[in-house]
């Protein structure tokens, strides 16, 4: 394989924002995540890169399907139910906040 086309497999799919939006993006978004599930953990303690399903912050289907909602109506991405994408957009905060980033209309 040339130097040309291994090097444009490893670009990013979506559009990259800077790494300073994303961050910020990243505490916003836990911010809306605390205040829609009613979290007693601070949104200043959520790690960014762990996992929001499971271990991590712990979140189940109907908690997503709230951030979901929350996401929508801040920033108008619409993120569907039955997308195969969302094990991957919702692996972490911060991988949340860069889809967030490339797909907002708000």
């Amino acid at each position: 394989m040339s130097k040309t086309a291994s090097s444009s497999l490893l670009q990013p799919v979506e559009p990259a924002a800077a790494p300073a939006e994303i961050t910020a993006l990243a505490r916003e978004i836990a911010g809306l995540i605390v205040e829609a599930l009613n979290l007693e953990t601070a949104a200043a303690e959520i790690d960014p890169e762990a996992p929001l399903y499971g271990e991590g912050l712990g979140l189940d289907s109907i908690d997503v399907l709230e951030i979901a909602l929350v996401v929508s109506k801040r920033y108008g991405v619409e993120l569907r139910a039955d997308s195969e994408d969302n094990e991957r957009i919702f692996r972490s905060l911060r991988r949340l906040a860069e889809y967030i980033a490339a797909h907002r209309t708000k």
